[in-house]
């Protein structure tokens, strides 16, 4: 298969795709203003993926490059305090140019901001899935803007990259494309090394390809080659492809279907068994639930877990802790996260998802732990 087919084979077969989009291309860096046919261009090739059925994802720089013009910052380099008033300045136009750009074309645009630290957080990680799973089933496109108004690390090291790859694991992506000004992984820097060339594909990230990372090359950008591997290494670890390719020119989308140059990381695993195997064997279990017979066989049946058929509650945790699952018998035969705390699951424990309301106070999820969150011993 050669690069052309490996690329349309990978956009063909991605369901969930997380677009990266860096400041340089975004904005016109003589002027600190949104490129906005480019924009146009790529609303486009957004579509086009939606109206397919799939579901789709903006992750986008460019709120500090945007903001600074605003505020009569100049060309100069910014003090920290300064690029968060850039970004609050400019996230709001950001955010508008998106919604009107998508909105042309009848598709809702719902902001989230989210930092680094949402993504490691336990508690916020699963708001943040369940709001970004929620909005998809709705489909609207969510957009996700670094929050640089109280982020400092993402700002000071060019954490966006691995951002964007931290979103395609939280919500079980399949794909994730970086729009980058550069087409690809080379084995040296192709700025000063004629004979750099193009790696097409790479399975795993290995001390040698770690070493042909290179040093950012734009002025308004903050990321490089270094934060793009480590955004793969996230990606590979969660079972999700990632692409980077070259995206200045418009209709970017459209061109790595039909075959532009790029690399590509490919997983081993699929988004599905990487979050599975991650719960089996990464999380520890701070809880225990019991099960009744009729809630064991439902799970065999590949259904979700039921206040109802649970006995018994142990320990004391937050939601979205891993909980070890047993038996009636005791044997340990499933482990999930959950979606309630200990307190509230222990007052809807044994009774109908129709009674949660009533005893918890608020309508929380249907279920205790949802099937996508649970794996069978």
């Amino acid at each position: 298969m050669n690069a052309a087919q490996r690329a349309k084979s990978g956009l063909d077969s991605a369901q969930r795709i997380v677009v990266k989009i860096g400041s340089a291309l975004l904005v016109d860096e003589s002027k600190g203003v949104l490129r906005r046919r480019w924009l146009e261009a790529l609303a486009e090739d957004l579509v086009a993926l939606h109206k397919q059925g799939r579901d789709v994802i903006i992750v986008s720089s460019g709120s500090i490059a945007v903001g600074r013009r605003y505020l009569s910052l100049g060309s100069r380099a910014l003090r920290l305090d300064e690029k968060q008033a850039a970004a609050a300045a400019g996230m709001i136009r950001l955010a508008h140019a998106y919604q009107e750009t998508l909105g042309h074309h009848d598709l809702i645009v719902a902001q989230v901001l989210l930092t680094l630290d949402d993504t490691e957080s336990r508690r916020r990680y699963i708001n943040a899935r369940n709001t970004l799973g929620t909005l998809l089933d709705m489909r609207a496109v969510p957009l996700i803007n670094e929050n640089d108004t109280v982020a400092t690390d993402e700002i000071r090291f060019g954490d966006n990259d691995r951002l964007a790859a931290r979103v395609a694991a939280m919500i079980s992506a399949d794909t994730l494309v970086l729009l980058s000004d550069i087409d690809g992984l080379y084995t040296a820097d192709p700025h000063h090394d004629d004979k750099a060339q193009l790696l097409t594909e790479v399975h795993e990230i290995t001390p040698e390809i770690e070493a042909m990372a290179g040093d950012p090359v734009t002025a308004h950008g903050s990321g490089g080659m270094v934060t793009k591997l480590a955004a793969a290494r996230i990606c590979l670890g969660a079972g999700c492809r990632m692409v980077i390719t070259k995206g200045h020119d418009d209709h970017p989308l459209k061109r790595l279907a039909e075959g532009a140059r790029a690399t590509w990381f490919l997983p081993q695993a699929t988004p599905a068994r990487a979050r599975k195997q991650w719960i089996a064997g990464s999380l520890k279990p701070v809880g225990t639930l019991w099960l009744d017979p009729g809630a064991v066989k439902a799970l065999h049946q590949g259904k979700s877990l039921l206040p109802a058929g649970v006995t018994k509650v142990e320990g004391t945790f937050e939601r979205g802790a891993a909980v070890i699952i047993r038996s009636p018998e005791g044997h340990e035969m499933a482990r999930g996260l959950m979606t309630y705390p200990s307190a509230d699951a222990r007052r809807i424990a044994g009774h109908k998802t129709a009674q949660i309301e009533q005893l918890l106070g608020y309508r929380g999820p249907d279920e205790m732990i949802h099937r996508d969150d649970l794996v069978l011993l």
